[in-house]
């Protein structure tokens, strides 16, 4: 009777075995579709990691872009409203003239003509780089000048709209 007992207990022991090697067969199978490049899990976090490296490229070059934009927007900025100040001189300048051209006029102050480019400055560039220098004393002479304008102080118009205001225009 033992050894029976022994004999079933050999051949269940043998079927657990087969039957946990079937098993670990079966798994190791889903396994190797599961991390498949191609159609399984592993291909679509392949793919995705490609796809945040790309995004990542392209998100550097789109902050570059935009901070080098940025630097250029405010350059331009920045010369718009020189541009715009030396244009609001000159507006107050020209509406300060007299309407008729016969009425005495302060004398015009003359800038000097621009010199041919010497062989000190062959680089167009580098004759620019004096140019703010000249622009701030012609401006200046366009304040003298305009300060030396004859005003009726009983007309105290508007900058902008004094001319028209003498022509008979409608300031708002």
């Amino acid at each position: 009777m033992d050894q029976i007992v022994m004999v079933i207990s050999d051949i269940l022991l043998g079927a657990g075995a087969i039957g946990a090697a079937a098993y670990c067969g079966v798994l190791a199978h889903r396994l190797k579709r599961f991390n498949n490049l191609e159609n399984g899990v592993g291909g679509a976090v392949a793919l995705l990691s490609a796809q945040v490296d790309d995004m990542t490229r392209t998100l550097d070059l789109a902050r570059k872009a935009a901070g080098h934009s940025s630097e250029t927007l405010t350059a331009l900025t920045e010369r718009a409203e020189a541009a715009s100040r030396k244009l609001e001189l000159m507006l107050a300048a020209l509406n300060d003239l007299p309407e008729n051209p016969s009425e005495t006029v302060a004398p015009a102050v003359k800038t000097p003509a621009p010199k041919p480019p010497s062989k000190a400055h062959p680089d167009p560039g580098a004759a620019r780089a004096s140019d703010p220098d000249k622009e701030a004393a012609q401006d200046a002479a366009w304040v003298a000048a305009a300060s030396d304008l004859p005003r009726d102080d009983a007309e105290q118009a508007p900058l902008f709209l004094s001319r028209r205001n003498r022509v008979g225009g409608v300031a708002q």
